[in-house]
């Protein structure tokens, strides 16, 4: 029998060998996951011997992610904004662009007047947003929706172990919501371009749904749509938060240029891209 640091250890140079970034976390994190224990106690334990059983599934994985399949899909699950959201390829994987998008927007709740509103999270995917908002505050009345119905299936897991009450509705857009209006609007859509797409990682283009990142017209079909729509679908003072294409900013702007809209800026990420659009709605 091998034991425990032995495994990590092979396992480790196995995954640096296929190029697999932060190797031995991976390693650390798909053992841990096998012997449902907590990284930790696999640092407390490193002479237990293995099981066969155990060995063959930790290698069955570990061949997974040497052919570039995300380890969060491999896990099934990621840690995102306080809670915990399972995932399968039928939704993107959150990213931490995301994560920084809904802390902007928490935030900013944070200083205003606490009072019931509509907010709505459209292109949703996993409902890491909308249901991370929930979550922060259960005042707001949060609507997910999408036109993936497998992405809809996942939604409504996460929602439910997060123990959050949302509404989730099937359609293109801002479809569903005919006849409603919303204080609030927070959207990730599909912006990737093609020619874009073509050229990311394998570990991107090769599991994660191609429906979910690409839009036609550059990349920037989506926001040409909703400049058209949102405005039958606002109160007065609403306020919209997208994500954006790193080199996106400038056009994005000026594709909502209305008078409409009396407050419209942009914010970088960490890394000093173009990422984040927030629109204020007059009339």
């Amino acid at each position: 029998m091998r034991s425990l640091g032995e495994v990590l250890q092979i396992a480790t140079q196995f995954l640096q060998q296929k190029e697999i970034v932060q190797s031995r976390r991976s390693a650390e994190d798909l053992l841990a996951f096998v012997l449902k224990k907590s990284r930790l106690d696999l640092y407390l334990q490193f002479d237990l011997p293995l099981e066969e059983k155990e060995l063959e599934h930790f290698r069955s994985l570990i061949k997974r992610l040497s052919l570039k399949e995300p380890i969060e899909y491999i896990l099934g699950k990621i840690e995102f904004y306080n809670c915990l959201f399972s995932l399968n390829p039928s939704v993107l994987i959150p990213r931490p662009e995301t994560e920084i998008l809904l802390d902007h927007i928490c935030q900013k709740i944070e200083k205003e007047e606490k009072k019931p509103q509509t907010a709505w999270d459209i292109c949703t995917g996993s409902g890491c947003l909308g249901i991370g908002l929930k979550k922060r505050f259960s005042f707001i009345d949060v609507t997910l929706s999408d036109i993936c119905p497998d992405a809809l299936d996942v939604a409504h897991l996460n929602a439910k172990q997060n123990q959050v009450e949302v509404e989730v509705l099937s359609g293109d857009l801002l479809k569903p919501f005919e006849g409603k209006k919303a204080d609030l609007v927070i959207c990730n859509p599909p912006y990737v371009s093609l020619s874009e797409y073509d050229a990311l990682d394998l570990s991107v283009k090769g599991f994660e749904p191609k429906q979910a990142l690409v839009a036609e017209e550059d990349g920037l079909l989506f926001y040409r749509l909703l400049s058209q729509q949102l405005p039958l679908f606002l109160h007065k003072g609403a306020k919209v938060y997208l994500e954006i294409g790193a080199t996106q900013g400038q056009q994005i702007k000026k594709i909502f240029d209305c008078p409409c809209w009396v407050r419209v800026f942009i914010e970088k990420d960490l890394s000093g891209h173009d990422r984040f659009f927030f629109l204020e709605f007059e009339s």
